[in-house]
């Protein structure tokens, strides 16, 4: 690379990075632990500040950077990243002006994470006071943004407790398909791994720099919010982008052939995407729906079945992923086509009771991870998957699926859902400022 194309390097990333964390500062987002008034990233700064400090490039030499800004947020219809972080909190506050001082703290913090940037800008890890407390961890010092998204949303619990009593006057303001999930068939669901009135998807190409941003929030909301639960995915069980080849389970078997692509914008639109909403519901348009499933497989069980037991569960061939009507990965299952007498897809398959062309036309974007949390104590492995999906109702596009599912998949033999989760995600930030959450509570 000669100096010319380094200056022009330069030019198209730098205008990025200052308008994004401007823009942070003008919305009154740009707060920081103790109440400090937080530098905003120059590129004077930067040159003064040390190598470690500095947003780093990846190996095309491109700050591997997503946006925080736009009109959805982050992290849904993003091009899926290799790892993920997920975090459920609890509100230990009584006051709503704490709950917004925290979601105007994040919102900073994320803008800052989500450049590459320690929160408060390239001095927050190291350089500050030497007897003050640095306002970030430091552990991401030295890395990429890894195109980290952080993806915030809001539990039920936020707007009514478990009486049904207003708990910050948001009451009339909670979404209609905001529901409680019901019990599904099959469900174990542990307590500490269920519920939240907040909850955080950090998604990144570095596990690290996934848990940073966790670590980070969780750091800031001491005193106003704790930490539920927490998960870590590894290996993406799905691609929400034509580019992305179709990854494997722990089942070894492809998954989420028919998943919604961010190239589908029609559909994306669709099924995703909140719309339409009028008075006190209007503050989640252009938001969305994050139903979380901790999903236990019982692998010993599952590994010890012949493969044409396993391809006649899933419905699809193990080795390139198509359904077993013929063709390949991507041609679409031919449910009425018989063998011997009997559906070349069994009715009662996971691919025949999921397809879209079986529940009405409903589609999903999932954003699942692979999970392993070591031993239950009895030998087994304790690994599984982390299901996430972002629709548009959780009444139309979840529930009556999982049902059907719970009740009469012959994968379900092999399952245990053991945790659950389900969030109102508010819409992205313009750019010219603001903070997650805002319509909700000032609209």
């Amino acid at each position: 690379m000669d100096q010319r194309d380094s200056e022009e390097d330069e030019q198209s990333s730098s205008p990025t990075r200052r308008g994004l964390l401007g823009a942070i500062g003008a919305g009154g987002a740009g707060l920081v632990l103790g109440g400090a008034a937080g530098a905003l990233w120059s590129p004077r700064q930067e040159a003064a500040s040390s190598d470690t400090d500095a947003p780093k490039t990846g190996a095309d030499g491109v700050i591997d950077a997503v946006s925080m800004f736009g009109e959805h947020q982050a992290g849904i219809d993003t091009e899926m990243q290799d790892r993920m972080y997920i975090a459920a909190f609890d509100l230990t506050t009584k006051d709503v002006d704490e709950v917004i001082k925290l979601m105007k703290d994040w919102s900073s913090a994320i803008g800052y994470m989500t450049q590459g940037l320690p929160v408060g800008g390239t001095s927050g890890a190291s350089d500050g006071n030497p007897v003050g407390v640095p306002i970030d961890t430091g552990e991401a010092v030295g890395l990429t943004a890894s195109h980290l998204t952080v993806t915030v949303g809001f539990g039920r619990s936020l707007f009514v407790d478990a009486q049904g009593k207003d708990r910050f006057g948001l009451k009339s303001k909670l979404p209609e398909g905001l529901i409680e999930l019901p019990h599904f068939s099959g469900d174990m669901l542990e307590k500490n791994r269920t519920g939240g009135d907040l909850v955080v998807q950090a998604c990144a190409d570095d596990p690290q720099v996934a848990v940073h941003a966790v670590r980070n929030l969780a750091r800031q909301a001491f005193g106003t919010a704790s930490v539920r639960w927490t998960q870590v995915g590894f290996g993406r069980t799905a691609s929400t982008s034509k580019k992305q080849a179709t990854p494997r389970n722990l089942f070894g078997f492809k998954d989420g052939t028919n998943n919604l692509k961010l190239e589908e914008k029609e559909l994306v639109d669709k099924h995703v995407w909140v719309s339409g909403l009028t008075g006190e519901q209007k503050w989640l348009n252009g938001g969305s729906y994050l139903v979380a499933r901790r999903i236990r497989m019982y692998i010993e069980v599952w590994d010890s079945q012949q493969l044409g037991e396993q391809e006649l569960v899933v419905g699809r061939s193990k080795s390139v992923g198509a359904p077993l009507s013929g063709g390949e990965e991507f041609t679409q299952p031919d449910f009425k086509k018989k063998v011997d007498g009997e559906p070349a897809i069994a009715v009662d398959s996971h691919v025949a009771l999921a397809h879209p062309d079986n529940n009405d036309g409903v589609q999903m974007l999932r954003r699942s991870y692979n999970y392993a949390d070591g031993a239950d104590g009895l030998g087994r492995l304790d690994a599984g998957l982390f299901f996430i999906a972002f629709v548009v109702d959780p009444r139309t596009h979840y529930v009556p699926m999982q049902s059907k599912i719970s009740k009469n998949d012959q994968m379900q033999e092999y399952l245990r859902h053991t945790g659950s989760g389900l969030f109102a995600v508010p819409r992205g930030i313009d750019a010219a400022g603001g903070y997650l959450g805002q319509e909700l509570f000032e609209g």
